[in-house]
């Protein structure tokens, strides 16, 4: 396995990046977490299904938006333990005093249409470890 990391430093660097994955016949991608993706999924995520490259990202919502999968942590599990973190520190707790949290809950998402779309099967053994299937 070869593996090629495409800085993307702005929204405009985004088509020449994946000009570079098709020039490079790249098989598969990894969108790694950036301040400049998340405004830009729908982007993203259309060039990977019009370049018919297999996908996965770190949030849910780049699935949602016709993405092939996600594995990332909760962040619905994050914002529950950020609260109770608010409610101690309310409750008179110092914030130098509480420990520091690993994420424990992470989620695998699959998206079925998109899977169609770029003519990839997802054997059901990987189906059945998901934590959500998008029909």
């Amino acid at each position: 396995m070869k593996l090629q990391y495409l800085d993307i430093l702005a929204p405009k660097d985004i088509e020449t990046a994946f000009g570079a994955v098709r020039k490079g016949r790249t098989e598969a991608i990894h969108v790694l977490d950036s301040p400049v993706f998340g405004p830009q999924r729908t982007q993203i995520v259309g060039l990977a299904v019009k370049s018919r490259l297999p996908a996965i990202y770190h949030r849910s919502g780049f699935v949602e938006a016709g993405g092939l999968m996600s594995y990332g942590v909760s962040f619905a599990d994050m914002d529950r333990r950020a609260a109770t973190y608010v409610d101690k520190i309310l409750k008179g707790a110092k914030p130098a005093d509480l420990p520091v949290e690993q994420p424990t809950k992470f989620e695998f998402i699959i998206n079925l249409k998109a899977a169609k779309q770029i003519g990839l099967t997802i054997p059901p053994n990987v189906l059945v470890r998901a934590d959500r299937v998008i029909k």
